[in-house]
């Protein structure tokens, strides 16, 4: 699987003019969501400090590309669970065979990452998580609407893990295999996930990630190599952001 791995990976495909999708029609051109997780591993005593994440578990971390209809569009496994998701996405950007963001298009990312061209982040110091919109909230301002869309499209990676995970056991404790092993093991689940959502037409895994949560092919080789913020792109957000606001609140009039 790993050498004809280009079968299984899904092709980006940018979100229509002319979509009706309630979460995706709002961010035109976007490609979809990218998020890192942990996956625990079993490495030597000496490796354990560098996978050693934040709440003490011995992880790597895995950074994983969606698309819209919770497709692996990329991923990258191996780093140590010690490393910050943007130098994870660093790598995967300088790689030859690395994550691919032509000009013009861009991934939803949550505020850890920068928001810099190819990359929209949230606006930070707002609310944002999809739990704080229930109970009755409305977003009062352009920013805390962008976010609740913003959150509601990007939810798709959180999702795409999740089904995951819950698919093969093997990834949620470590095994006995050495890290490259495990590298490769977690690719190719990535890779049978995609080939099981292609295949069926309803996937029973999905449903049960969905309670749990409750509780086109772009060829170019003009390509974003680096995520840098710009006063460009913060300018573009926040004029998004307005339109957003604009079109929702003469929709409700």
């Amino acid at each position: 699987m790993i050498r004809c791995q280009k079968d299984f990976w899904k092709s980006p495909e940018p979100v229509l003019e002319n979509s009706t999708d309630y979460r995706w029609k709002w961010f035109k051109n976007c490609l979809g969501a990218l998020d890192g997780t942990y996956i625990r591993v079993k490495v030597p005593e000496r490796e354990k400090p560098k996978y050693r994440t934040r709440k003490g578990e011995i992880a790597t971390n895995v950074l994983g590309v969606c698309s819209q209809d919770l497709q692996f569009i990329y991923v990258l496994a191996g780093w140590e669970g010690s490393a910050h998701d943007s130098r994870v996405l660093k790598d995967a950007l300088s790689r030859r065979n690395g994550l691919k963001v032509p000009n013009g298009y861009y991934y939803l990312v949550d505020a850890g990452y920068t928001n810099g061209t190819g990359f929209l982040a949230p606006f930070r110091g707002q609310r944002y998580h999809l739990n704080d919109w229930r109970d009755g909230h409305r977003p009062e301002t352009p920013n805390e609407f962008f976010n609740m869309k913003h959150s509601s499209a990007r939810n798709i990676i959180e999702r795409c893990f999740g089904s995951l995970k819950m698919r093969w056991a093997i990834l949620r404790s470590p095994s006995f295999y050495d890290i490259i092993t495990q590298r490769r093991i977690i690719s190719v689940c990535c890779m049978l996930h995609n080939f099981i959502r292609r295949e069926m037409a309803l996937d029973p895994i999905e449903h049960q990630v969905d309670n749990q949560l409750i509780d086109g092919t772009l060829e170019t080789n003009d390509y974003i190599g680096t995520v840098e913020s710009s006063d460009e792109w913060s300018v573009w957000r926040q004029n998004l952001a307005n339109e957003m606001w604009n079109t929702w609140n003469g929709n409700r009039e």
